[in-house]
């Protein structure tokens, strides 16, 4: 794709959604990495809820690690999959306590190391908690990417992510980040985009299929 169309692409997102971010609430590092674990095939709002208590009465690894795990389960019971992100939970705080003091490691080649913490995770966490450059993948970016032509059809994850990150300037790779995630869930979602009122209609490889398609219909009628 032309670097001016990317330019394109990036301001008109841009424009729509120019205050976009986190929307996982955390106050910390350790908090932010226990919520992005639970929001592995569940909703942010779905988590805020959750957290809003977990973080009242889990302020430290040491906390998760000290009732049974029956208990954190019963804490997270309203997420998806939450018996296999208690044991992540647990897992995770424990290594945090043997091997870093409690702390959440700033390196992307650490966090990786943590249970239940796969590249997308560490991307938000090195990117949010600490500052570091970083584009994370979710549904909603590599949705969008792929339907602006920013990214293939057939891509994987980790490609999409990489052509991203050469099409995107280093310092807007967070932000854009953000961007994307609103510009996927409030507009281009997958489920009846907002095609007819989009402004990126014209680079929109399935929107105008999308439009086209629905014209037919009409004519049709």
């Amino acid at each position: 794709m032309k670097a001016a169309t990317v330019r394109h692409i990036l301001d008109t997102i841009g424009g729509m959604f120019p205050d976009a971010h986190c929307e996982l609430n955390h106050s910390n590092a350790f908090e932010l990495t226990i919520a992005v674990l639970l929001s592995a095939q569940c909703t942010d709002e779905t988590v805020n809820k959750v957290t809003k208590d977990l973080f009242q009465k889990y302020k430290s690894p040491e906390d998760y690690v000290a009732v049974p795990l029956e208990e954190l389960e019963q804490d997270i019971r309203r997420i998806g999959l939450y018996r296999n992100k208690a044991k992540h939970i647990r897992n995770l705080c424990m290594l945090l306590m043997e091997q870093y003091g409690g702390e959440v490691p700033s390196s992307h080649d650490e966090l990786v190391k943590l249970p239940g913490v796969g590249r997308k995770t560490a991307n938000v966490v090195v990117s949010n908690a600490f500052g570091v450059p970083a584009i994370a993948v979710d549904t909603h970016v590599e949705r969008v990417s792929k339907r602006l032509g920013l990214a293939n059809w057939k891509d994987s994850v980790l490609e999409v992510e990489k052509k991203l990150m050469k099409q995107v300037p280093r310092d807007e790779w967070t932000l854009t980040h953000h961007r994307l995630i609103f510009f996927g869930r409030y507009h281009c979602k997958a489920q009846n985009p907002k095609c007819q009122v989009c402004p990126l209609l014209d680079v929109c490889r399935e929107g105008k299929k999308r439009m086209k398609t629905s014209q037919i219909r009409k004519d049709k009628e």
